[in-house]
């Protein structure tokens, strides 16, 4: 339930179009809603900006849709990470999207996007977390946009987008094998660089470990870094600082 819902509701009950007891049963889940095994933060997007996510790994199909059927039911609209198509399936809910890349299933997406971030992937390969960090940012009210397969080994590919690059307020560079894109990228522009390692790679990158010290490493001033395969994370963060 964001500031709008809120303030639509008690609007209503000042006007005498709501009576007030209708008003406290729209309320009630305020701050939380405890369904024993989980407890919805309905009050997380009134503090925070960002409302509660799924995270479905982890959690049983049974757990995952009733979670996101109550977060529906109060704001019709909700985020499920890290999904399966048998996930999608069983919610059943018109509307909503599946990435089957990513595993994000999404509904009610904010329909004014601002700004503009953008979302570099070095190889296919790190298309799943890139997906990820695009949907999110995307569903919270930014305008994005996508760019695939750039990496370093081919850094032609990346000039071809320099364009895109000086358009964009924000970027996410996503990157698994050595790492290195969030720093030739952020040696080309003075825009934020939000940085995510992924565990795609050989042996030797330990499952996205030598990715995220090369990034915490960069010579570039400035990058965030976000942890391994959290595309999430990096959405989040590129849409905070592109509604600034």
């Amino acid at each position: 339930m964001d500031s709008e819902t809120i303030k639509g509701i008690l609007d209503s009950v000042r006007k005498g179009t709501l009576p007030v007891r209708d008003a406290l049963a729209r309320l009630k889940h305020l701050p939380y809603e405890d369904m024993h095994f989980a407890r919805i933060d309905h009050h997380r997007h009134l503090r925070q900006g960002v409302p509660e996510v799924v995270f479905a790994a982890g959690k049983n199909e049974r757990q995952v849709v009733a979670i996101a059927k109550a977060m529906y039911k109060k704001s019709k609209a909700f985020l499920v990470t890290k999904a399966t198509q048998s996930v999608y399936d069983a919610l059943g809910i018109k509307g909503a999207v599946f990435y089957p890349a990513s595993g994000v299933i999404s509904v009610g997406a904010a329909k004014k996007k601002k700004g503009s971030v953008l979302v570099l992937s070095a190889g296919t390969s790190d298309i799943p977390v890139a997906e990820e960090a695009a949907v999110a940012a995307s569903f919270l009210g930014s305008r994005v946009a996508t760019v695939y397969d750039v990496g370093v080994a081919g850094l032609h590919r990346l000039l071809d987008s320099v364009e895109r690059v000086k358009e964009a307020r924000v970027i996410v560079v996503v990157a698994g094998m050595e790492g290195a894109l969030p720093s030739v990228v952020g040696g080309m522009t003075d825009k934020p660089i939000i940085a995510v390692p992924t565990s795609t790679g050989y042996g030797t990158s330990l499952g996205g470990l030598t990715a995220l010290f090369a990034m915490l490493n960069s010579c570039v001033p400035g990058i965030a870094v976000m942890n391994v395969d959290n595309g999430f994370g990096a959405g989040c963060l590129a849409h905070k600082i592109n509604i600034r």
